[in-house]
C-alpha cells in the first residue's frame, strides 16, 4: 500500500490522570467543590489575546483533514478546574483563527463510562479518519477504543461514533499494568501491518508498548515493546514519527528509509515535563534505539525547558510540514482560577525538523502566525553597557513578537564554567546566577512584561561560560521577578544551547502574550515557555527592555518588535 493514499494525521487529547485501585492518581488534583462551578464572569487581565483558549473554564491539541486543522482538547465545560471533561472541538484554516463547535465525544459506553482520554487519528485508505483513544472501563482499567465520523460530507466533522461492537479494541493483557495503559499514538503503515504504541509503565520503568493489526480493528500486542527504559515511570503521551536528515520539510508517520532519523517523545508523569530522542527505528525487528547521543529520561532533551507538556506533532500534508503543539498550564492556584474564570493555554503551533547537527530538533512558530503583526518598530547597532536596559517603544508591550539578534564583540572574557555545576540542570545554574549577577559575557537579552520602575519584569536571557573545551551558551526565562504577587509559581527556567560562537551572533524570538511567554533561542535551538501573572506590568502598563548586566559590551545588532493583533473568528 502506497505511503502516499495513508496521510497518518494525528488528532490528541492531552489526559490528565491515572486510575490507581479504583482512584484517580493526581496528574491534576481533583477539586469536587469547584468542578461544577461556572463561571460567572470572565477576567480578561490575564487572559491570552493570540493563544489558543476557549471562551471560559477548564481546557487542553490537532488533526488536518481536507483543507480544515481541527482541535480536539479536553474541556470542562462547567467550571474552571479538572473534571466534567469532554472532547471540545474548534475548527481553524490556518491555526490561528479559531471556529469553535459543538463537543465531539462525551463518555457514554461501558468501555469509556469512566472517561475519554487521550488518542490520535490516522487516516485509512479512501480518506477515512479514525480516532483511537483511552476510555475507562466500570472497572478502572484503561482501554482503547475506536471512533469514526458519523458524517464524511460534513466539512468539520461535527458528529462522531463509537461502534459498540467492535470497542475495545485494545484490552491490557496479563502482565501489563491496567491503571497505566494509555495514550495510542499515530499509527504507521508497513509491511502489511498497522502499527501504533501505547504508554505504560512496569514497575518504575517506562515503556511503549507496541501493537500491530492488518484492519486497523484486531490488534495483537507485540512480543517486545518499541522502547522502554528504567527509572523513567509512567511514559504518558508518547509521539513516534519520522524526520528527514535535512531540511525543514515534514514526513507523514508511515514514511520509513535511510535518508531519516526517528523521534520517540514521552510526557514523564513524574516529572511533568516532555522529553525525546532521536534514533534509528529498526523496521526488521520492530524496535527503535535511540543514537548515542541522546539519553532517555531527566537528563535527556526536551522540545521546551519550561511550562510545557503533553504535546503532540502531527503532519501537514498541505505544507508539507510537522506541526507541534503543547499544553501550557496555569501556575497560579486553583482559586485564581475559579476567580478569573478560565484556565490553560496552548503553546503557538510549532513546525519542527531535525538540526543540522542531527543531535536534536528545531522548533518554530508557523508562519501564520506572522499574519496578526501590527505595529512594528526596530531598533539597530544598538550598544549595550554594563547595567544598560534600554526600552523599546511604540508597540504593545504586553502583546508583542519580539525578535532579536545580538552581536558579541568579544569573547575573550567569558566566564569560566565551575565544574562543580552541571551540565544536566540548566535550571540549577539559572537559578543560581539569575539575571543580576554579574558575569562576563550575560546576563543579556530582553526584560519582558516589565513595570515602569521594575518592580515586576520576566527576562529571558543568555549567559556564556567557558569550558576547557568550548564555550557553553545558557538560556533563561526566570519567572521569579515576575509578580509582585505571593503563592504564585515562578521558577527559574533554562537550557542549554548547542550552539557554534563563531560568526558571535545570538538570536532570540519572544512572543508575548499578557501571561504567557514563549521563547526561541538560536534559530529555535532552545525554547522555553513560562506562565507569569504581573499585577503592575498590565495591558498599557506592560514594557519591554533590552538590557545587559555583563561586564563586556553587547550589540543589538538587529531587533523587530510587533504589536500583535487578536485572531478572528473564522467563518
Amino acid at each position: 500500500m502506497a505511503v502516499s493514499k495513508l496521510l497518518s494525521l494525528t488528532l490528541f487529547i492531552t489526559f490528565l490522570g491515572a486510575v490507581n485501585n479504583g482512584r484517580v492518581e493526581a496528574t491534576h488534583e481533583i477539586y469536587p467543590q469547584f468542578q461544577s462551578l461556572s463561571a460567572v464572569s470572565v477576567h480578561q487581565l490575564h487572559r491570552t489575546a493570540f493563544h489558543f483558549q476557549p471562551p471560559k473554564n477548564w481546557i487542553n491539541a490537532p488533526m488536518y483533514y481536507n483543507g480544515i486543522y481541527h482541535f480536539f482538547y479536553q474541556y470542562n465545560p462547567k467550571g474552571a478546574v479538572w473534571g466534567n471533561i469532554v472532547w471540545a472541538h474548534s475548527v481553524s484554516k490556518d491555526m490561528i483563527n479559531w471556529k469553535a463547535l459543538e463537543p465531539a465525544i462525551y463518555p457514554s459506553h461501558r468501555f469509556d463510562r469512566k472517561g475519554a482520554w487521550s488518542g490520535s487519528a490516522t487516516i485509512l485508505p479512501g480518506n477515512k479518519p479514525v480516532i483511537l483513544y483511552t476510555g475507562v472501563d466500570p472497572n478502572d482499567r484503561q482501554v482503547q477504543n475506536y471512533a469514526v465520523p458519523a458524517n464524511l460530507s460534513d466539512p468539520y466533522l461535527r458528529k462522531w461514533i463509537k461502534p459498540a461492537g467492535l470497542n475495545p479494541v485494545v484490552d491490557p493483557e496479563a502482565g501489563v499494568n491496567a491503571s497505566a495503559f494509555r495514550d495510542p499514538t499515530t499509527a504507521w503503515w508497513f509491511s502489511g501491518h498497522w502499527r501504533m504504541v501505547v504508554g505504560s509503565k512496569r514497575n518504575h520503568r517506562g515503556m511503549a508498548y507496541l501493537y500491530r493489526s492488518r484492519d486497523f480493528i484486531h490488534w495483537i500486542k507485540a512480543k517486545h515493546p518499541l522502547h522502554s527504559a528504567p527509572h523513567t515511570g509512567m511514559w504518558e503521551c508518547p509521539d513516534f514519527y519520522p524526520v528527514l536528515l535535512s531540511g525543514k520539510q515534514g514526513l507523514d508517520t508511515s514514511v520509513v528509509g535511510k535518508q531519516m532519523k526517528h523521534v520517540l517523545k514521552v510526557s514523564l508523569d513524574v516529572t511533568r515535563y516532555d522529553y525525546y530522542t532521536v534514533g534509528t527505528y529498526l523496521t526488521d525487528e520492530d524496535r527503535y534505539v535511540p543514537d548515542n547521543t541522546s539519553v532517555d529520561g531527566w537528563a535527556g532533551l526536551r522540545y521546551d525547558y519550561g511550562n510545557f507538556y503533553a504535546s503532540k506533532t502531527f503532519f501537514d500534508p498541505a505544507k508539507k510540514r510537522r506541526i507541534l503543539w503543547g499544553w501550557v498550564n496555569e501556575s497560579d492556584t486553583t482559586s485564581d482560577d475559579v476567580r478569573k474564570g478560565w484556565a490553560g493555554v496552548q503553546a503557538i503551533p510549532r513546525i519542527v525538523w531535525l538540526d543540522p547537527n542531527q543531535r536534536q530538533l528545531m522548533q518554530w512558530p508557523i508562519q501564520e502566525l506572522e499574519t496578526l503583526r501590527g505595529t512594528n518598530v526596530k531598533m539597530n547597532h544598538q550598544m549595550l553597557k554594563t547595567g544598560d536596559h534600554i526600552e523599546v517603544k511604540g508597540i504593545s508591550a504586553a502583546q508583542a513578537d519580539v525578535d532579536v539578534t545580538f552581536y558579541i564583540p568579544s569573547l575573550d572574557k567569558v566566564e569560566a564554567f565551575n565544574l562543580g555545576w552541571s551540565l544536566t540542570d540548566a535550571q540549577l545554574l539559572c537559578a543560581k546566577k539569575g539575571s543580576k549577577v554579574q558575569g562576563g559575557i550575560g546576563p543579556f537579552g530582553l526584560l519582558a512584561l516589565a513595570s515602569e520602575n521594575l518592580e515586576e519584569y520576566t527576562p529571558v536571557f543568555f549567559r556564556i561560560f567557558k569550558s576547557s573545551q568550548k564555550n557553553i551558551v545558557l538560556l533563561c526565562s526566570d519567572a521569579r521577578s515576575s509578580s509582585l504577587k505571593d503563592g504564585l509559581y515562578k521558577p527559574s527556567f533554562a537550557g542549554f544551547v548547542d550552539v557554534d560562537l563563531t560568526d558571535k551572533k545570538l538570536s532570540l524570538r519572544s512572543l508575548i502574550d499578557h501571561s504567557v511567554v514563549e521563547s526561541f533561542g538560536a534559530g529555535g535551538k532552545t525554547c522555553i515557555t513560562s506562565r507569569v501573572y504581573p499585577t503592575l506590568a498590565v495591558l498599557e502598563n506592560a514594557h519591554l527592555y533590552a538590557f545587559n548586566n555583563g561586564t563586556e559590551t553587547i550589540i543589538v545588532e538587529n531587533l523587530n518588535a510587533w504589536s500583535m493583533k487578536k485572531p478572528l473568528r473564522m467563518n
